[in-house]
């Protein structure tokens, strides 16, 4: 089965290259657990592949056989620009690294599709390099659900697309954007991804959700990876749970390994060689 890297070199590794093409995958959990990070490093790394190989080999290192790192890498957003999110992503990874990697990664900052109903005014999200016609062109749309809609449906084929994130979206619930509009979207996705044949990557964090909405999201993904805080002593210690995931999960349970400690260093975000076993 083809598959498209993670960018997470050794859960990559464990899972034969990365995931299954046409996945959509959600990544759920407590704030600052990890969530963020292995999205900053899965754009950055895969972004790295194609702006300097040697770093690439360096703190990824070799991909899979049956994996193949996407041509194109889409960073989209509902309320950050491409600077915010650089700055961001240097707080995961090593500034060179992000650097080099950038330049091949595209942003698309839904910020004025977010937040024109609302009554934040239009300077406040207008970017640096938008223009007025520009922001008038890109308004034409309903909301930002038809916005991403749009996009996908013109990117999304054979790509990494990540998508930071959904718990924007569930904070402008009101009577021009619904829950079940929100649900109704990550269903197409799930039945365009199919035939779209890339990597699609929910961040949502789980506490902004009831267990019901949760699970309409987790039954639109492929697969559910959840990154909780656990306490041992006087420490606390990221984990990453692999909750579902269609055609990974089986070879995780042949191995007995479900839940991974996991580190960020300056390579970014990764599973430590200690596995938890279930």
């Amino acid at each position: 089965m083809a598959r498209i890297p993670f960018g997470i070199a050794r859960l990559d590794s464990i899972i034969g290259g990365g995931a299954p093409s046409g996945s959509v995958v959600l990544l759920t959990g407590e704030a600052g657990a990890g969530a963020r990070e292995f999205i900053h490093t899965s754009a950055t790394m895969n972004g790295l592949y194609h702006g300097d190989r040697d770093a690439f080999e360096l703190h990824y290192g070799d991909v899979g056989a049956s994996a193949t790192p996407p041509d194109e890498i889409h960073y989209l957003s509902f309320t950050a620009d491409q600077d915010q999110i650089e700055e961001e992503m240097a707080y995961t990874l090593d500034q060179d690294l992000v650097d080099s990697a950038v330049d091949h990664v595209q942003f698309r900052d839904f910020s004025p599709e977010y937040f024109q109903l609302s009554p934040i005014p239009r300077e406040w999200y207008a970017g640096k390099s938008q223009t007025i016609s520009d922001l008038a062109g890109r308004q034409r749309h309903d909301t930002a659900l038809s916005a991403l809609g749009e996009y996908l449906g013109t990117h999304a084929a054979g790509n990494l697309v990540v998508i930071d994130s959904i718990t924007d979206l569930v904070a402008a619930i009101s009577d021009d954007m619904a829950w079940s509009d929100i649900a109704l979207v990550m269903k197409g996705i799930q039945r365009a991804a199919y035939d779209w044949g890339g990597l699609i990557l929910l961040l949502v964090q789980h506490e902004t959700l009831a267990p019901t909405e949760l699970g309409h999201l987790m039954d639109a993904a492929s697969g559910t990876i959840q990154f909780e805080w656990e306490s041992g002593g006087s420490q606390r210690a990221r984990t990453m749970f692999v909750k579902a995931f269609r055609g990974v999960l089986a070879r995780l349970e042949e191995e007995n390994i479900i839940r991974f400690e996991t580190e960020v260093h300056e390579g970014g975000f990764d599973v430590s060689g200690v596995r938890k076993i279930r």
